[in-house]
């Protein structure tokens, strides 16, 4: 077989999925296994921001193509997971991936925004598909503003997802996400895979080096907690990058490899 072969299948699940805590709607799609249809397995799921840059050719800014990543992995025997892509709310996107309070944004929509996955979602996702949902098998990801989202929501709910994919994060916006860091406390093992450019805007590196030492500390009195930092030095702000990033990340959060 091909690589295009072991390609998942890409199902748009709604153009519109309601999303009532922000009175707004958005088009969320689903990768599945290549041989889904043709096996009974449960997969595990992880749920992406910014679902218009995963594995769309013709975005803008370019694509993570995500589609040939996974089929790279599944030709290599690492096939069993699901993806959901949640497009984001072009102008609101900062604002409902921003889970703080911000000067220049107000006051952010990105806690409606994770009640939403996690009330509404996710039960259905896991209604919809052969899922396994339980903790160590829900993860969630993004990068930038996504990513900042996604982490906020793993620091905020340590029973509902057990792997972060956490690419180049808008940690600049706030010094909560800091402190939030602090002051997690997972009871199960949660996965952390941590992402940064060096050629990203002047602070951003240190700040993911900031958020480094806060886990690591944080590691040292509590064993649930498993790490993973990856420094591309010449890495900036871009998909490209991300797009480079993507399958090891999978990797280490689903397959345990390094």
């Amino acid at each position: 077989m091909t690589v295009t072969e072991f390609e998942p299948i890409i199902k748009v699940i709604e153009e519109a999925y309601e999303i009532p805590h922000l009175n707004a709607t958005r088009k969320i799609s689903a990768l599945l296994p290549h041989d889904y249809y043709q096996t009974d397995k449960r997969y595990p799921v992880l749920y992406l921001q910014d679902g218009q840059n995963l594995f769309n050719p013709m975005a803008p800014f370019g694509d993570w193509a995500i589609d040939k990543s996974l089929g790279k992995l599944a030709q290599q025997g690492m096939s069993d997971i699901i993806i959901i892509a949640i497009d984001h709310g072009e102008r609101e996107r900062i604002n409902e991936y921003l889970p703080y309070y911000h000067p220049r944004f107000g006051e952010g929509k990105g806690n409606f925004y994770i009640q939403f996955m996690i009330e509404k979602l996710i039960p259905y996702i896991n209604s919809a598909y052969r899922t396994l949902p339980d903790f160590h098998n829900t993860g969630i990801g993004g990068s930038s503003m996504g990513a900042l989202i996604s982490l906020h929501a793993g620091l905020s709910n340590p029973g509902v997802f057990g792997k972060m994919m956490i690419f180049s994060p808008s940690l600049w916006i706030s010094k909560t996400i800091f402190n939030h860091t602090k002051s997690f406390e997972p009871l199960q093992e949660s996965k952390i895979y941590l992402y940064a450019g060096g050629q990203e805007s002047h602070d951003h590196l240190p700040n993911a080096q900031k958020l480094e030492r806060i886990v690591k500390e944080k590691m040292v009195r509590n064993h649930n907690i498993d790490f993973h930092f990856s420094i591309n030095e010449f890495g900036n702000h871009s998909e490209l990058h991300w797009r480079e990033e993507f399958p090891e990340a999978v990797k280490w959060l689903f397959f345990n490899k390094k």
